[in-house]
């Protein structure tokens, strides 16, 4: 159970950091995973983000388009659409929140310690 729940949690940042990823500029797949893993995602199988895309474009957050690729043949690239700045613009608001939430718990552990 708490698997389930970590990988959920994770699924959840884990959108929301490809919303903000998006807002700086478009970006494939591929791309995408090797900029989350830039910023200490490393770990997340290529086969993670795919799913991720598609349930955003679903939720009518981003947007695919097929383009031409300077790198060889046309890709699918991503692009915010104004559903997904205002998402992402909430993802941000609620991030804050909750680490504000759990450091301050973490701080009064550690006082709780010595």
């Amino acid at each position: 159970m708490a698997q389930k729940s970590s990988s959920q949690m994770l699924k959840g940042i884990l959108s929301g950091s490809i919303l903000i990823l998006l807002a700086e500029e478009s970006l494939y797949g591929y791309t995408l995973s090797e900029k989350l893993a830039d910023f200490g995602f490393a770990e997340i199988p290529k086969g993670t983000v795919y799913p991720l895309l598609l349930t955003l474009e679903k939720k009518g957050y981003i947007e695919g388009r097929m383009e031409v690729s300077p790198d060889g043949p046309q890709r699918k690239y991503y692009f915010l659409t104004e559903a997904g700045i205002k998402e992402k613009n909430s993802f941000i608001r609620q991030w804050k929140q909750l680490k504000s939430n759990v450091d301050s718990l973490i701080e009064r552990d550690e006082k709780n310690e010595n």
